[in-house]
């Protein structure tokens, strides 16, 4: 119990590390999923769509038309470009989302504490580690305070080892083993602080050797991934069976064999959906990427699936609601009171100074804690200068917090006296078993207690003692405690806690606040952030009393938990699973990692957190911040709407392209669709559907919607039925074109031209509609997308090209048609769509009525 004296370390500068860094590399172990160029390109011939159009390619040879054969391989290139274009920026976002999930590290640098990625620690500098976190380098200890590791990653053993600073001259660093100075990186601290010197990084250290990646993200299978597995399936069997029938019918019927199979191989680049699964891909860890930007990190791709079927936040008070920048608000002592005005340095009356006195000594000397920082910093505005603040006092030994008791100590030693002084401070309750404080006095203390609480501060007592006797005892109860007083602190309101709270409730999410406060504290942050039932508060004695039958109905209508230990959440949270509630948890102790394993979207908190529970959890909050946990349901929202936008598209832009390449066989046509049409069209619906759906801003209502029941697919009844009754009605237009050339008695060149033209402007009005299916064409062209411009210019350029210029005439077995005709096409392609446009506002409309006569009901009802 020795304290830890960080002020004699100044750590390597700013330059030192920097030099290191860039000479030894990062602190990671190099990942052998490295993927280059070369093999994207090899994953990507591979595919079902590469080996048709390589088949195509070969048949047209065989045919001896070399100019259609070579044109088809050409845009094999252009296909394997845009694919491994789109799967770097998913390696990109990848990658960017493992440097952000890697542990941090607490360093000393020029002096200062730093917090820092662990992949950029290096060799020689002076960590810091406590209790939950991972020991991000192999390293020696200087310095230690009670530090127990778990090595068992290591070395197998579940049992922890004790560190000690003494034994820094064995010959060999190994993990095991109790009483041993070095540390290892990826081992856990289970208890104490300690102060090491980092001496292997990388791949230099003991973790390197054995070859693990740590902090890895690997892919996960999702229920998405399931659901988009099995529609892939069911189309690629109805598929096979129809090109099977048009290869036979078409060698029937037309005596030409080879050419069957070049009709074959076109139905089945036309059916084939082989965009589901890279439109999955890409959606999911670009998705992680924008959250990341949201200042939430993913650490497990599944949470971006459920963060849209939340029904319950349930959230830490402080730092995530507050501010967690404590500072003293008020002073108790004799029953007197003395209020702390910010930037007024006026000291208090002398009543206070001993309060202030032992408060401070209680703190350590170089505190992380806000309200550590907070006690000196008012001691050094109020006290400077006076006889109670005493520099040269020497610190012997520190009693810190426990679960059996809320409260620590300081044991100190003056220069001159011989005698112990002990401070203390602590929860109210727990100072006041230490004085013994009981009968009258306890409840005058209480009542003191929640008048402070009720203005909502966060309140703690402080106690001193003094101890004569040469040896120390082993507990903070052998002392003879004195009550000194009390002190709130506040700790302000997050200015955007409130208007992130009423999103959460048009969204229909409750929201649940937990804290360890009092219930008086805790009322009176919940009434300033808008909870909705502000003045019941359940308390973790409650908890206790109604055992785990009755659990489950005491949470039901209760959003405000106070006087909670980390213990007690993961009872509310299976409580609360019990309901039949999707739970979103918060956590950032050792012991919230339970908690966090439970819930269904677990969230630690990235500033103050331990590694622990940032292990445990499926999303981390890098600026613990409640309202980015809003942003980040908002985005989930987001993801899966485009998502299924996008899944819609796919299937209603290949019923008419696969009808196309069916009908003409069936019934004895000419062939419309060859190849190299369905190529074009390729070209087209690959980047709509996973870059242009996918930067797609979030629907107007998307806050206002109930969350997402998460058994409901992605492509349920009614999104398939929707994206079926497009594609049909695009199928019907098309071929109302193709049928009316035929009886202009336009040569099949013409009529090639008409149809195509046609179903490219069809494409395009699908994506222009299946944007938002709640706001007009016209509205959503207002929506900025860059993507969308590039895919519509790019389209409309070449479908210019390809109609106009000979050459490429030539290639497409186009010829050249009376622009009245075009028109017409253009004008059905657009029209096509038509419906679903007046269906969007007809919906709209029906729910904007029903909404204003709920809004009625609630005023006059």
């Amino acid at each position: 119990m020795s304290p830890l004296d960080i002020s004699s370390f100044s750590g390597l500068t700013g330059v030192e590390a920097g030099t290191r860094l860039r000479n030894e590399g990062y602190n990671e172990i190099p990942s052998s999923e490295e993927r280059g160029i070369l093999i994207l390109i090899v994953d990507v011939m591979r595919e079902p769509m590469f080996i048709l159009l390589v088949g195509a390619g070969i048949i047209y040879f065989i045919l001896g038309d070399v100019e259609e054969g070579a044109i088809l391989l050409s845009f094999v290139a252009v296909i394997i470009g845009i694919t491994v274009y789109q799967e770097q920026k998913t390696d990109r976002a990848l990658k960017a989302l493992k440097s952000l999930s890697s542990p941090r590290a607490l360093v000393i640098r020029d002096g200062v504490h730093a917090r820092i990625a662990g992949r950029e620690v290096v060799r020689g500098d002076i960590i810091i580690v406590s209790e939950g976190d991972r020991i991000p380098a192999d390293a020696t200890l200087l310095s230690g305070n009670n530090l127990v590791v778990d090595e068992s990653l290591l070395t197998g053993e579940s049992v922890p080892v004790r560190k000690h600073v003494d034994n820094a001259n064995h010959t060999e660093p190994k993990p095991g083993g109790d009483d041993m100075p070095w540390l290892f990186s990826g081992t856990l601290v289970i208890q104490g602080q300690g102060i090491a010197e980092a001496t292997g990084t990388g791949t230099n250290t003991e973790m390197g050797k054995i070859g693990k990646a740590l902090q890895s993200l690997t892919p996960e299978e999702t229920n998405l991934h399931r659901e988009t597995a099995r529609i892939v399936r069911d189309i690629a069997i109805v598929g096979l069976f129809l090109c099977t029938v048009v290869v036979v019918v078409y060698g029937f019927t037309r005596g030409d064999w080879l050419n069957g199979f070049l009709a074959g191989i076109t139905l089945a680049m036309a059916i084939l959906p082989e965009e589901f699964p890279v439109v999955l891909t890409i959606f999911l860890a670009l998705g992680a990427w924008r959250l990341s930007k949201k200042n939430v990190l993913t650490r497990h791709v599944p949470a971006i699936e459920t963060l849209g079927s939340a029904t319950v936040l349930a959230v830490d008070k402080t730092g995530t609601l507050t501010h967690n920048r404590m500072s003293v608000a008020r002073l108790e002592a004799h029953n007197e009171y003395f209020e702390c005005i910010p930037g007024r340095k006026t000291p208090p009356p002398e009543p206070f100074h001993e309060l202030l006195e032992f408060a401070i000594l209680s703190c350590k000397k170089d505190p992380f804690d806000p309200m550590e920082q907070a006690l000196l910093q008012t001691g050094s505005d109020k006290l400077d200068g006076t006889e109670h603040l005493h520099s040269d006092w020497e610190l012997v030994v520190e009693y810190p917090l426990s679960h059996e008791l809320l409260a620590m100590s300081n044991v100190w030693r003056s220069k001159t006296g011989e005698e112990y002084m002990i401070a203390a401070k602590g929860a109210p309750e727990a100072i006041a078993d230490l004085c013994h404080v009981g009968g009258e006095q306890n409840n005058h203390l209480q009542a003191q207690v929640e008048q402070m609480a009720g203005d909502g501060l966060r309140v703690i007592a402080v106690a001193r003692a003094v101890f004569n006797e040469r040896e120390l005892p082993d507990g903070q109860h052998d002392f003879s405690f004195t009550h000194l007083g009390l002190i709130g602190f506040s700790d302000p309101v997050r200015p955007d806690a409130a208007g992130a709270i009423r999103e959460c409730y048009s969204a229909g999410i409750r929201v649940i606040m937990i804290t360890g406060d009092y219930p008086a504290t805790a009322r009176n942050i919940g009434r300033q952030i808008g909870l909705s039932s502000y003045e019941r508060v359940i308390t973790g004695s409650d908890l206790d009393a109604a055992g785990e039958d009755g659990i489950s109905g005491l949470i039901r209508d209760a959003d405000i938990f106070a006087r909670v230990v980390p213990e007690q959440k993961l009872r509310i949270v299976d409580a609360l699973k019990e309901n039949n509630e999707i739970v979103a948890m918060t956590g950032d102790g050792v012991n919230d990692a339970p908690a966090l394993k439970s819930a269904h979207i677990g969230i630690a908190m990235g500033t103050r957190g331990t590694d622990v529970a940032r292990e445990a959890s499926s999303l981390v909050l890098l600026d613990d911040n409640f309202a980015s946990i809003v942003a980040a349901v908002r985005m989930g929202r987001r993801i899966f709407d485009n998502l299924k936008k996008a899944m819609a598209y796919i299937i209603s832009i290949h019923v008419p392209i696969a009808g196309l390449s069916l009908v003409p066989v069936l019934f004895g046509w000419p062939l419309i669709l060859l190849p190299v049409h369905i190529v074009f069209l390729e070209l087209i619906i690959d980047p709509a559907c996973s870059v242009v759906f996918e930067a797609e801003q979030e629907e107007p209502d998307i806050m206002q919607r109930p969350p997402r029941n998460p058994a409901e697919l992605l492509l349920d009844r009614n999104t398939t039925l929707i994206a079926l009754v497009q594609g049909f009605v695009v199928l019907g237009t098309v071929l109302a074109i193709y049928l009316a050339a035929v009886s202009r008695d336009l040569d099949e060149p013409a009529i090639r031209t008409l149809t195509f033209v046609t179903i490219v402007i069809a494409n395009i009005a699908l994506i222009c509609t299946n944007r938002s299916w709640t706001d007009s064409i016209i509205r959503t062209l207002r929506k900025p997308n860059k993507a969308f411009w590039w895919v519509i210019g790019g389209t409309l350029i070449f479908l210019t090209a390809a109609v106009s210029l000979p050459a490429l005439q030539n290639i497409f077995r186009f010829s050249q048609v009376p622009l009245p005709y075009l028109l017409i096409c253009i004008a059905s392609g657009i029209l096509s769509v038509l419906w679903f446009e007046i269906f969007k506002f007809m919906r709209k409309s029906r729910t904007s009525h029903s909404s204003s006569q709920i809004r009625r009901g609630g005023q006059f009802g």
